[in-house]
């Protein structure tokens, strides 16, 4: 009752039970995972892949990727194949059938149900937020955000608000004061984009593994017409 901003056209929360308090009246839903599932999501579907989202540490992943003739993304980038890694994606040829597991942003966009639902990052947020006005007018944008290593509970990232908030800056409608904050982060960050994104605390734990040019990627805005939209329990490129 309180929680769900069903007063509001335009809607912002975190997480798996955010999602859940606004999915019942969306229209559309926007999963924003910046670091790194929503950006892998958009530079794969740009080069004409199709994306299988899947949940974490589920063993069941591998013979799911064979059941659908798919290849199986790791979740950390050696070097060597498919990784949850912006930059093992930057050659995917196009038609290629990947199962790409995540803690936050697969998991999420595998809750979504009938609802239509987008990956959103910096590098496709005006692109995103264009397609989700034509799709409908009552817009969830949902925040992935991180999880704490201690107890696995939701760690809000200022990545995702970010990105969530240049979404929400190209979307017309009346705001939920939710949104309107997460609109402003954007606003306020926008003329250092990168330097936020590699010294925040999930920019730092990328650098820390070598990927710089993951957190490079991820922090283009506006770089990509590419609209992701989950169709079949795949996401695939959006054609009018």
């Amino acid at each position: 009752m309180y929680y769900d901003q069903q007063e509001y056209d335009i809607r912002f929360e975190w997480g798996p039970t955010g999602l859940a308090e606004l999915l019942p009246a969306s229209d559309v839903v926007i999963i924003v995972d910046v670091l790194s599932f929503s950006t892998c999501v958009e530079v794969a579907v740009d080069r004409g892949a199709i994306i299988y989202p899947f949940r974490w540490n589920d063993a069941r992943a591998t013979t799911f990727a064979l059941e659908i003739d798919a290849a199986l993304a790791k979740g950390i980038d050696d070097g060597k194949g498919y990784a949850l890694s912006p930059s093992s994606l930057l050659a995917t040829p196009a038609g290629t059938r990947l199962v790409l597991p995540s803690p936050n942003g697969s998991t999420l966009s595998l809750q979504t149900g009938q609802v239509a639902t987008l990956a959103g990052c910096l590098r496709n947020a005006q692109a995103i937020a264009r397609a989700a006005q034509e799709m409908g007018p009552r817009v969830s944008v949902i925040a992935a955000g991180e999880r704490w290593r201690h107890d696995g509970t939701l760690r809000p990232a200022i990545e995702d608000l970010i990105g969530a908030g240049a979404i929400l800056a190209g979307i017309k409608g009346k705001r939920s004061p939710e949104a309107e904050v997460a609109e402003m982060a954007f606003q306020g960050s926008r003329g250092k984009l990168r330097e936020i994104i590699t010294a925040c605390s999930s920019g730092k734990e990328l650098l820390g593994r070598g990927r710089v040019q993951d957190v490079a990627i991820a922090a283009e805005l506006n770089v990509s017409k590419s609209v992701p939209i989950l169709v079949g329990g795949a996401y695939r490129l959006w054609e009018k």
